[in-house]
């Protein structure tokens, strides 16, 4: 068998490039073959040079509108909005010469529709699950929570980064079934930011998504007002993820030819793909543009850049604006994380620049040659950002991110703090309490963790021997303390803890009480272990 271990140094760069197959022989499951839902699946990969670039209009997601108004859960004498939101399998054409493929999706095309609400102003949402009995992606059974006694179709809906009661948080075990629904209430008591919706569901979540079960969730506030950033038309979403395209021009999910464990440790595919197409263009005018952006991929990791190397500035992050604009010739993104940005194209009037990730191709900005008049502006500085003191912290955690492997040295399980999902819970905060967590990462991977309900900070990051720590618990730094880039200057959701690297964030549980999760949301991992629940505690 290939020795694979060699080459983890390259995994970091394989997340933000490559072609599948290289990714595969980089990740650990060089042996991995295509396979369909229960045979070995000969056909090729497509051959994306086959397909001609820029033919196709970015789509911009709709907004929704609610269906109604009904009393609100926290105050019955309230009337506030009620969406009603229907997944179900549809076709869906990811370029002009390809044939449509099979899809999920909440409504009947895609990209996904998006929510338009404003702070402190709470809303209903109904999830309606009317997707076939059978899944189209293969199921790994050895998972926990996707034993062969689970229906194969399930779903929940977790709304990333929202401060949300427990029981409308998505909770992975809270699945349904086709023909049944969920109603889950939102209070939107939070600053200006993107959020995204997307399934959450135990054992399949990484399938749930790959098939098309994400949108995005926009927050306003008055404050974000005042600045008038770039809107409307000029405010464009962007969800950038990647997927596996065969020769039939289909989605594919890759599995180990193990019939003992089928299971890939990560997903990388080289068809990238933005709002749903592949190489789309967007027409575009001389003048400033606000770009939201998300990584919706299941584990690749995107590196950012337009073509012509022109400078843009980021904005905003996670959960919200940053304390000032940072001039940038780049951003990455991890699973889940989000990025702000304003790119001003007034002096490129009639160019054409291509969004690139590192050599590969993205989308493409046609800049016509007029614009309306630009009322917008870059304001010098943007939200103010109140430093959470470490003194305040009541609970410093040890928690690890780990790995089991088999007998050489392929992953069969992710672990967070060494424990599975159906242990007892362990991080048990109590309500408006102070805490930090040190995410100890002893493996060769940079995991984006991601914890419900809260918004941290990020304090520092610090090499160490991991293999000390293995022996005997001791922290062993091999570097200085490391604070985050001024990129990571605000508040968070999802942070990347590096390989051999321990990164601190500091967090207020505030909002609810009652059980919650944290997990990596490289969705493979998330899948398989590496996700624990935590208990929000009454103070």
């Amino acid at each position: 068998m290939q020795q694979v271990r060699s080459l983890l140094s390259r995994r970091e760069f394989l997340r933000t490039s490559g072609a599948v197959t290289v990714a595969l022989a980089g990740s650990r499951y060089a042996h991995a073959l295509p396979q369909t839902r229960n045979e070995p699946h000969t056909d090729p990969m497509l051959d994306l040079d086959s397909l001609a670039h820029f033919v196709d209009p970015l789509p911009i997601p709709s907004v929704l509108q609610p269906a109604e108004h009904r009393p609100s859960p926290v105050n019955p004498r309230a009337q506030i909005p009620f969406y009603r939101l229907v997944m179900q399998q549809i076709q869906h054409q990811l370029h002009r010469d390809l044939k449509p493929v099979k899809h999920w999706s909440f409504g009947q095309s895609f990209p996904n529709p998006t929510f338009e609400t404003r702070s402190g102003e709470p809303l209903l949402v109904e999830w309606v699950n009317q997707l076939p009995n059978e899944h189209f992606l293969p199921i790994d059974h050895a998972i926990h929570g996707a034993e062969k006694d689970k229906p194969d179709v399930r779903t929940v809906v977790h709304l990333h980064g929202a401060k949300v009661p427990p029981e409308s948080d998505g909770y992975p075990e809270d699945w349904y079934v086709p023909g049944k629904s969920t109603t889950t209430f939102y209070p939107n008591n939070q600053d200006a930011t993107m959020l995204w919706y997307h399934d959450h569901t135990m054992g399949i979540n990484r399938l749930n998504v790959y098939a098309g079960l994400f949108g995005l969730f926009m927050v306003r506030d008055s404050f974000e007002d005042g600045f008038q950033l770039p809107s409307g038309k000029y405010e464009i979403p962007l969800i950038i993820y990647d997927r596996m395209i065969d020769s039939h021009g289909q989605l594919y999910y890759p599995v180990s030819p193990d019939p003992e464990a089928p299971w890939v440790p990560e997903c990388f595919g080289d068809a990238m793909l933005v709002n749903g197409k592949l190489f789309p263009y967007l027409d575009i005018e001389p003048r400033k543009y606000r770009f939201r952006i998300v990584n919706a991929a299941n584990s690749r990791f995107f590196q950012l850049s337009l073509s012509n190397g022109m400078e843009f500035f980021q904005i905003g992050l996670d959960q919200g604006l940053l304390p000032a604009p940072l001039a940038v010739k780049s951003v990455v993104l991890a699973p889940g994380e989000r990025a702000d940005l304003i790119i001003d194209f007034s002096a490129n009037s009639g160019e054409q620049i291509v969004l690139e990730n590192g050599p590969f191709v993205l989308m493409q900005f046609r800049v016509q040659r007029t614009a309306s008049k630009d009322e917008s502006r870059l304001p010098s500085t943007l939200r103010p950002l109140k430093r959470i003191e470490e003194s305040s912290a009541v609970v410093t955690r040890m928690l690890t991110l780990g790995e089991m492997d088999d007998m050489i040295q392929n992953p069969q399980m992710m672990l967070l703090n060494n424990a599975h999902w159906s242990m007892p819970v362990t991080e048990r905060p109590k309500l408006n309490s102070v805490e930090i967590w040190n995410l100890i990462n002893l493996t060769d991977d940079s995991h984006p963790i991601h914890l419900h309900l809260v918004r941290f900070q990020i304090l520092d990051r610090q090499r160490f021997e991991p293999s000390a720590y293995k022996r005997g618990g001791v922290l062993q730094f091999l570097g200085p303390v490391m604070p985050p880039g001024p990129e990571e200057a605000g508040w968070k959701d999802t942070v990347r803890a590096h390989p051999k690297m321990v990164t601190r964030i500091i967090v207020r549980f505030e909002g609810f009480t009652g059980r919650y999760v944290w997990h990596c949301h490289i969705l493979e991992h998330e899948d398989n272990e590496m996700m624990r629940p935590y208990e929000v505690l009454a103070e």
